[in-house]
């Protein structure tokens, strides 16, 4: 595990070119740490690349096999993976009678299949230990209509982390969630980019916004340092609130009275 002896950490990154992927890559970049990142889109992964001097693999993060090279290619370019970040999911508003065979195949490989290759390379391949941070969603901590598909597959990333972390405590591997509300980034832009419908989402987070990347990015970003060595098996909700708050309805502020 990196220590203060090594010059810098290593971390992997899955889905680094989506919103927070890649702002977590920058954050990690701009911290020190040295990046092998993966993505299905190879020139947008270039693109990153040359941003952040990360190591770029092409991949279908939702095959095993090809998550494994991901993580091989890591330690034969630094000799270490001190960490990695599974940012690869999917957005999808849909009730289950509306959910085609198709659509929740891909929602599970895209969320949790990818996951799981996520744990078993890091298993493989990090043997002194190290933080790995696997994303969820509010989803999967609170019941919102239309979100069957995404719930299951994200509940499923959450009890996997927490396996996992039970499963290789002794090793010193760290497994942690991260279980974001809604984010502002490409994927989410059917809803973020329609004026109501973002009002109406931004109306359920008690804080009164809708996440940013780096709100994500940066709890992502602290979990993988070695500072926080005694943190595994835990939920973050990074959502405003969502998950867990029921706050008084704002007040609109009263006019102004006119003085006669």
């Amino acid at each position: 595990m990196y220590n203060s002896a090594n010059s810098f950490p290593v971390h992997v990154v899955l889905g680094a070119t989506g919103g927070i992927g890649s702002a977590l890559c920058r954050m990690l970049s701009e911290s020190g740490a040295q990046l092998v990142v993966g993505a299905r889109t190879e020139n947008s992964l270039k693109k990153l690349a040359g941003e952040t001097g990360a190591h770029p693999v092409p991949l279908d993060a939702t095959r095993t096999e090809e998550v494994d090279r991901l993580f091989t290619q890591a330690v034969e370019e630094f000799g270490r993976v001190d960490g990695a970040a599974n940012c690869v999911g999917s957005f999808m508003l849909k009730p289950a009678h509306l959910t085609s065979d198709e659509d929740l195949a891909r929602t599970i490989s895209l969320n949790l299949n990818t996951a799981f290759g996520t744990v078993k390379a890091a298993a493989k391949h990090m043997p002194d230990g190290g933080s790995i941070v696997l994303l969820s969603s509010v989803a999967a901590r609170a019941g919102l209509a239309n979100h069957e598909a995404v719930a299951a597959a994200k509940g499923a990333v959450t009890g996997l982390g927490l396996s996992a972390a039970a499963s290789y405590a002794g090793r010193g591997l760290r497994f942690n969630i991260v279980a974001p509300g809604l984010v502002r980034t490409p994927m989410t832009e059917k809803v973020t980019g329609s004026e109501t419908a973002r009002r109406a989402s931004t109306d359920l987070h008690p804080l009164g916004r809708l996440g940013e990347p780096e709100d994500v990015a940066a709890m992502i970003s602290w979990l993988l340092d070695p500072a926080q060595s005694w943190v595994t098996g835990q939920t973050f909700g990074v959502d405003g609130g969502l998950s867990t708050l029921r706050p008084l309805p704002r007040r609109t502020p009263s006019p102004a009275k006119s003085s006669s």
